[in-house]
């Protein structure tokens, strides 16, 4: 026993003899125009450190690295995060048994999770439009409530999925058949049911029934209650987004609004709420008595008065590549360039609690470099990272171009 202990201590030594033997290289990106998405704003001919997938200095007097990338003027960015998408649950929106985002029998605990497909070719596709991280949603099925969402990274592993049952999805407004009373009066049951049960079991007095375990619905509730899981609502008509805010402050929600066409309608008492609103900022026509005012300038109204605003492609697998031209039409009519750069990656990181979406010390490495202004169609990417690791941007499309371009004496369906 006394020898196994001996080669223990020596095996120890040398395990801690390993790490400066194998340690990771670091990668230095320099002079390049950085889009921190932090206080410091954007840095001009600056570099990043990034070691063991973090950033470790944010253009720092002296660098150092055993990889350095010379950017010559290119731009800097953190990751794109993609929002309340489909991203890995619907590979062909035609095809059904390829779509795995609803269900009529979903309800509150339904979890994408169990279906994600970090092998969707959706995904390398999205990663060509510069996003590294994705909240994906589930679509629900006959009740208001839709799931639960989850976290991904795009680097298409096995293991890409970072955080499941991340926040609960609530879908409200106007129905085809039925009254909206009822959906809205649903969630305020739920709530107000559930809070009283936890105030009772707190002050003692729960009953037989109580000391029971909760159920998995009743978990999800407690976390929603306690503030530590996001309440993500669908509405869009300024009544049923008041009520929301009503909801928010009587019971303390870390509430989310998703669409929300009458936002700008309610700006000032949503602003005062403190209440994020997740949009598609291409959203430019009424689709319903709901939605009248859709507009192309919401993103800049709302974020001028001071809400978070967080730019989406809602629902969508393939359109999140397009992420970045959203953005750029939103700067187009009337938001802040900064404040577009920050509803793609610095206010989607802080309405789910991400880590993620800056570059800064101690942050994950999620970057990309592009050639010009990412919201320009001209600009491309010229590298990208996810955890410091560097990631392809080809993706099926290219795989295609190359099979249908290929010089053959062939036809070109038969090119291989």
């Amino acid at each position: 026993m006394k020898k196994f202990k001996k080669s223990l201590v020596a095996i120890s030594m040398l395990a801690g003899l390993v790490p400066s033997l194998s340690q990771a290289e670091t990668i230095a990106v320099i002079n390049a125009k950085i889009y921190t998405s932090t206080d410091t704003g954007v840095l001009t001919n600056a570099s990043v450190i990034v070691e063991d997938g973090k950033i470790i200095a944010v253009n720092p007097e002296m660098v150092n690295a055993d990889i350095i990338i010379d950017a010559k003027g290119g731009v800097l960015t953190p990751g794109f995060i993609g929002a309340m998408n489909s991203l890995g649950l619907v590979e062909v929106g035609q095809e059904k048994m390829t779509r795995d985002t609803n269900d009529k029998a979903a309800d509150m605990t339904f979890d994408p999770s169990l279906a994600f497909n970090p092998k969707s070719t959706a995904i390398p596709f999205a990663r060509k439009g510069g996003l590294t991280r994705s909240i994906v949603a589930p679509g629900g099925g006959e009740t208001i409530f839709s799931g639960q969402t989850i976290e991904v990274e795009l680097t298409g592993d096995w293991d890409s999925i970072v955080a499941t049952e991340q926040a609960l999805f609530v879908a409200l407004g106007a129905k085809h058949d039925g009254s909206r009373i009822i959906g809205m009066q649903n969630l305020i049951n739920k709530l107000d049911e559930r809070q009283k049960a936890l105030t009772k079991a707190a002050t003692k007095k729960a009953d037989k029934e109580a000391d029971k375990a909760p159920t998995k619905e009743e978990l999800i509730l407690n976390a929603v209650l306690s503030g530590e899981k996001p309440l993500i609502a669908y509405a869009d008509r300024a009544s049923d987004i008041l009520q929301l805010i009503k909801l928010k402050q009587r019971f303390k929600l870390d509430l989310v609004l998703l669409e929300a066409a009458d936002a700008v309608v309610v700006a000032e008492q949503l602003a005062q709420a403190g209440i994020p609103v997740v949009m598609d900022a291409m959203r430019n026509l009424p689709e319903s008595f709901d939605s009248l005012n859709n507009s192309l300038d919401n993103a800049g109204k709302l974020s001028k008065a001071g809400v978070q605003v967080v730019l989406a492609v809602p629902g969508d697998a393939h359109g999140v590549y397009g992420l970045r031209y959203s953005a750029g039409n939103a700067v187009a009519n009337g938001m802040k360039y900064d404040d577009a750069m920050a509803s793609i990656t610095s206010n989607v990181a802080d309405t789910f609690h991400l880590d993620a979406g800056r570059i800064a010390v101690g942050k994950p490495a999620d970057m990309v470099l592009w050639s010009g202004d990412p919201f320009e169609y001209s600009s491309h990417i010229q590298k990208m990272w996810i955890n410091g690791e560097e990631q392809s941007t080809e993706s099926r499309h290219d795989e295609l171009r190359d099979r249908y371009m290929t010089q053959s004496s062939m036809p070109k369906a038969y090119t291989k």
